[in-house]
């Protein structure tokens, strides 16, 4: 039982999942799931609350079953307790204080990472301002490496996503084309397929990895199909990169999608044994959402945010090279407005890169969503700042085989140019080799003879 008193009235919370929960922001999937707070001061009097749980708490009351969840087991079973030394004396409000202060640089928080549970990252996530998520995440440094290295401090990566709605290979040619002359995709060149055919599946694999050898691209490719399918395409010796998956906080959401922790380990180390890697050997990319687990019932009562971040436990386990939150994907029902959305984004982003993932973010909202480009440019400029890893690159930020609204080439000029944010060191230097950007990484005028567009004329046909 935790309770406090606030405005003369005392409030009681019967376990730490509901106080967790009470503690959240307002947004409509806890609404839904019926474990909001019932007013702004009772999320307040939950926060007091919640400020004077020690961080050793998450490890004592777990918040799904131990015995019934296998992320549960990974959370506790693989916690470093010396990683977590120098913080277990801190409350949850003590734990908020010492990540905005001097003492907590990027070498400490890479240090206690490992010691962090995402339960723990998703408590003191709720006692945090927008800027606090801002700051503490800008300090966090986690660099991944395949082709190239992604994460280095002043550098932004982004997905080129050529996405099209009846996978025609022409059609995904023409907006690969689009993206590599914006400078687009150093973070991976990744398709969702509209399909699940194998034989389809094995020729968007061909086709990816014949543009990337064919120019020398430093970046790496992944069809993001499910994780049996890229274990066939390994199979059938298709030149795979990196492993796809979407992954969720809970073993039951986990299973709705058709995965559990042995079928990721055993996809891992297919690819890895294909060393496809010239850098570095992260060959997992995951995506992610709030909403998940509440969407297929299996959240077992705890708060949507604090679902999101156990699903970077899965994550963590597996050492990506990429990871991102689709954050307003799943829709309003989940996330009702661009308010919401925002602070969404900055939490996962904040918990993520507590946690020592590579967090990147899929700036997004669906149509029927109470938010518009306005609020994604709100966002976008507020990850970037925050140190975000990667983005989305859509044409036109209309994805016209998902139907959603993402980020554009364009967006990404603009932040790169707002920030001074620079490419992955290795495609910058391809950009620049190819004179699509000059030595200060601008872009240039192309001309209609540039080896792109003639070479890339087989496939759009």
């Amino acid at each position: 039982m935790y309770q406090t008193t606030l405005s003369r009235r005392s409030y009681r919370f019967s376990d730490l999942r509901q106080l967790m929960a009470k503690a959240s922001p307002a947004r409509s999937g806890d609404c839904l799931a019926e474990v909001a707070a019932d007013s702004a001061e009772e999320r307040m009097a939950a926060r007091m609350a919640l400020a004077d749980v020690p961080l050793k708490a998450f490890l004592q009351q777990v918040l799904v079953p131990y015995e019934h969840d296998e992320v549960t087991r990974l959370i506790i079973d693989s916690h470093d307790a010396q990683a977590f030394a120098s913080i277990s004396h801190l409350t949850v409000g003590d734990f908020r204080d010492w990540l905005l202060s001097e003492q907590a640089d990027s070498a400490m928080l890479a240090r206690v990472a490992p010691g962090i549970t995402p339960e723990m990252a998703a408590a003191v996530s709720k006692l945090m301002r927008n800027q606090d998520l801002i700051l503490v995440a800008k300090k966090c440094r986690v660099v991944t490496r395949f082709r190239n290295t992604i994460g280095l401090p002043g550098h932004l990566s982004v997905r080129l996503q050529p996405n099209h709605p009846t996978d025609s290979l022409q059609g995904i040619a023409a907006s690969m084309l689009d993206g590599l002359l914006y400078g687009s995709g150093d973070a991976v060149v990744g398709i969702n397929p509209a399909s699940d055919s194998l034989p389809l599946l094995e020729k968007l694999n061909y086709m990816l990895d014949d543009v990337i050898q064919r120019f020398a691209i430093p970046t790496q490719s992944c069809v993001l199909t499910h994780v049996t399918n890229t274990l066939r395409l390994m199979e059938r010796g298709a030149p795979v990169d990196l492993v796809f998956q979407s992954i969720a906080g809970t073993e039951a959401a986990n299973s709705g999608f058709g995965i559990n922790l042995a079928l990721l380990a055993e996809a891992q180390q297919a690819a890895l044994s294909l060393n496809r890697g010239t850098l570095g050997n992260n060959v997992m990319y995951f995506e992610t959402g709030q909403g998940s687990c509440l969407s297929s019932n299996a959240h077992h009562g705890v708060d949507q945010q604090t679902c999101e971040a156990r699903a970077y436990a899965v994550a963590r386990h597996f050492s990506p090279l990429l990871i991102n939150t689709v954050v307003g994907f799943i829709g309003p029902e989940y996330l009702f407005d661009g308010k919401q959305i925002i602070r969404a984004g900055l939490e996962d982003h904040f918990c993520g890169k507590l946690l020592g993932l590579p967090l990147g973010c899929d700036v997004c909202y669906t149509n029927h969503a109470e938010a518009d480009q306005d609020d994604m440019d709100t966002l976008l400029t507020l990850l970037a700042t925050a140190g975000l890893t990667f983005l989305i690159g859509v044409p036109g930020a209309d994805d016209i085989m998902l139907n959603y609204q993402s980020t554009s080439f364009h967006d990404a000029l603009y932040i790169r140019e707002l920030l001074g944010l620079k490419h992955a060191p290795e495609f910058a230097d391809w950009l620049t080799k190819m004179h699509i950007t000059d030595e200060q990484g601008r872009l240039r005028d192309t001309a209609a003879n540039h080896p792109l567009l003639l070479g890339l004329q087989g496939e759009r046909g």
